[in-house]
This record gives structure tokens, sequence and C-alpha cells, in this order.
């Protein structure tokens, strides 16, 4: 770690002992007010005909996937040109179009295009479909450090604007959102309203998103689960080998970060089930010393909310997460913060995952003020509040996790801690992951 790193690490160590001690965080905060749902996120400063929605996301090494909505009346080709300078288009790349109807709604036309390869560490600049306004992107790092921005539960309320212009002042490399995205709930124009409100951030860094329950919107014989999800955020699915858009991993710089589908069947015959096995039996602690799993419902909570929802998946899958030595699970689906100590089976585990719970990204529903008492053991720091959290892995061994509470409109460092990868903890027995083994692990139904 370099002296610069050095000092921002010791200046938010000190302001955070500060605020502690001024009690100003966990669990005696008191919650703001709510906000008003947005009816109209942005300015739209741009022909209607043009590129809207705009957001990226990985695809596989190297490469990254440009998602953009036209009108379908407006013909417009999946086409992205992009190169490393303003106005200065190097490369071209094409891709597919699509659509989809719900009721009595019909979308526009969404456009996939993969572009790359790309460099590492790069600005990018590109514009979609040949017209419009040029967009600037910039690809993660290959290398440690990296920084990833991770908010649950979005929404798009007064909250959910205060979270984002939070975000944009970190130098973040990558996003990730465990569930709970529009919260369009069946109202089609909501998924386009939330696509115009996160373009200035989705369209400059990748967003990686798993579903919640939010996102179901399921209509006997009418529409089946998930469409508007499936068809707007075309996550890296295929190019990790999943059968589902559902549940996927990607590699940076040197973290595995697997996102998990608490909606889709993880029994022990499931698709799902055996992707996990498959994924994670390719994992080499050498290559990505840090492993990362996120899913929308949290298997440790506190709260009075939503209190064992997530037993079912946590029975099936976390003997083999833990197995693998995941360092770090992070879920949404209660509106409120928590971080727990490393935990495993139900108990403390210095060879257990850490769990985030961080659905409070800036939902319509408020928050989850109501937590059991007395505190368990396992619960380290709890606060209702909205907000963001950050993960700095600086190296193979030591990541810095920091919570940033919305407060006043002002971002305010509520909690932090150093974790250490459990890669060179003496916790795994080797750096490869042996897919038998997992055979051998019982799991409950």
């Amino acid at each position: 770690m370099d002296s610069s790193s050095s000092v921002v690490i010791l200046v938010l160590a000190l302001f955070s002992v500060s605020s502690l001690a001024m009690g100003i965080g966990g669990e005696d905060y008191v919650r703001p007010p709510p906000r008003d749902t947005l009816i109209s996120p942005i300015d739209r400063t741009r022909a209607s005909s043009d590129p809207q929605q705009v957001h990226v996301s990985l695809a596989g090494s190297n490469h990254m996937r440009i998602t953009w909505i036209t009108p379908r009346e407006s013909p417009s080709s999946s086409v992205v040109n992009y190169g490393k300078s303003s106005r200065n288009y190097t490369s071209i790349s094409k891709g597919e179009s699509s659509s989809y109807s719900f009721i009595f709604y019909k979308s526009g036309n969404i456009h996939h295009v993969v572009i790359g390869p790309l460099e590492d560490n790069t600005v990018y600049y590109y514009q979609c479909g040949q017209q419009g306004p040029e967009f600037r992107l910039k690809t993660p790092p290959a290398q440690f450090p990296v920084t990833f921005t991770v908010s649950g539960d979005m929404g798009q309320t007064g909250w959910t604007s205060s979270t984002l212009d939070h975000m944009k002042n970190c130098e973040y490399d990558v996003h990730l959102l465990p569930g709970d995205l529009s919260y369009a709930d069946y109202q089609q124009n909501r998924w386009d309203s939330f696509g115009d409100l996160v373009e200035p951030l989705a369209s400059s860094r990748p967003w990686m998103v798993t579903q919640g329950n939010h996102e179901k919107e399921y209509m006997s014989f009418l529409v089946s689960e998930f469409r508007a999800f499936n068809a707007r955020w075309r996550m890296p699915f295929e190019e990790s080998g999943s059968p589902s858009n559902l549940f996927y991993s990607f590699d940076v710089a040197g973290a595995h970060v697997i996102m998990l589908a608490s909606y889709a069947d993880y029994g022990g015959g499931s698709q799902q089930m055996a992707w996990l096995k498959a994924d994670l039996a390719k994992v080499n602690r050498k290559r990505t010393p840090w492993l990362l799993a996120l899913f929308h419902v949290p298997w440790y909570n506190s709260n009075r909310a939503h209190q064992g929802e997530g037993d079912g998946m946590r029975a099936s899958m976390e003997p083999f997460l833990t197995a693998a030595g995941v360092d770090l699970i992070l879920a949404g689906h209660v509106h409120a913060y928590e971080r727990t100590e490393r935990i495993a089976s139900g108990r403390l585990d210095p060879c257990g995952a850490v769990h985030i719970t961080i659905g409070d990204g800036g939902n319509r529903e408020g928050l989850a003020t109501r937590y059991l008492e007395p505190k368990p053991r396992w619960s380290a720091f709890r606060e209702a509040s909205f907000g963001h959290g950050e993960l700095q892995i600086m190296n193979e061994t030591h990541a810095l996790w920091s919570w940033h509470r919305n407060d006043d409109d002002e971002p305010v460092l509520s909690d932090h801690v150093w974790i250490t990868s459990l890669a060179g903890s003496g916790c795994l027995l080797s750096t490869h992951i042996n897919l038998s083994k997992f055979d051998k692990i019982s799991t409950g139904p």
C-alpha cells in the first residue's frame, strides 16, 4: 500500500471513531423522514429517438456489454463505435436488439452490444447506434487495488438520488446491486424512469446486478417471472457457463464474484446448485484470492423484518460456500444495514464469511427500524439508514469495508472494518477447490 493510501485509511479510521464516540452511528441513530418517489428523475436533453437508459456491464474477460433503449417507431442499429479518445472511434461492434410486451405496455427496442477486447484500467469513449451523445466508461483494473460500491433495494426516491450522488464521488471500479432495482412492481414505465435515473453512473462503470422480489412481476398465464429484468439487465451468465441470467459469476482484478438467485430453485438437484458447484470448482485462490457472493435475501439478519426468509437457501448453499472459503456475502431485502462477524452454521467461526445486509439504497417502502433484542453475538454493527457501501480490496490479503450513511444529503462514514482474505488464513486446504468433496457435503432440504 502506498503512503497516500495509508493517509486516507488513517483519516477514515479517525473520523469513524470520532463519529461513533459522539453517538451518531449504530442503533442509536434516528432515521430521517421518508422522501417522495421521483416522477421525472432527469430532464431529457436529447432527441427522443436517441439512445436512452444506457448502462454497461462486464461480459467476460476484457469485454463489456453496452445496453440501451430506443423507441420502437425509430429504427436504430445495434452498433457501438468506441475508442480511447473523444469522437475518435477506432473500433466498432455489432449486437442485437429485442423488445417485450407486458399486458398493455410495449417496451422500446432494447439493444445489447458486447465491445472488446478492451485494455484494463482504461477510459473509452463510445456512441450507441451511431447517433446521439457520446458516453465515457472506464474499465476495471487487472490487479489490486480495486474498489466496489454496493447498494441494494434502490428504487427511485429522493433518498435514491442522494445515494447516487454520494456514489458518484467515490472512485469506484464496479457497482454491485443485490436485487430490487426499480421497484416498478408491474408498472413498466417505472423501469424506464429507473434507467434514466441511473444512466449517469451506470453508463460510466459496470453495474452488476441480481434479482430481488420486486423483479418477479409474475402474472399467471400472462407474464413469466423476471421478464422485464431479464430483457433490460442482461448479465454475463452465458460467459460464466450459467443456464440463467438470474445467477452467474465474474472476475475483477483478483476477486471472483458469484451472483446467486434467492428466487430461483436452489435445492440440491436444481440447475442453480449444479452451476454453483461447477463454478466453485473452477476457482483458483492464487489467481483470485478474494471470493465474494451476492444474493437478495440475507441469511443472517437480526432485524425483525423478513426473519427466517433466507433459511432454506442458507441450509442448501452455505456448506458449499463455507467449504470454498467465501470471504464476504452481501444481501439486500431488509431495509437497513447490518454487518456480522465471521459466521458459519449459525455460529461464530473464524473460517466463516462476513455477512453484510445493505437493502437501503433508497426504496419507497421506508426503513426497517425494529431489531431483535438482545443483539446476537454474531451481529457486529446494525443501523437503519439509507446509504451505500464501499469495498476497497487493497491487495491479496486485506480489504477495507466502509458503510456511508446518507444524512441530510451529506455522506457520513458510520461503520468500517478491515477484512482479511481466507485464502491466506490457513482455513483453506488448497488453492484449488476439489469438486468431489462437494458431493460429500450434507445439506438441508
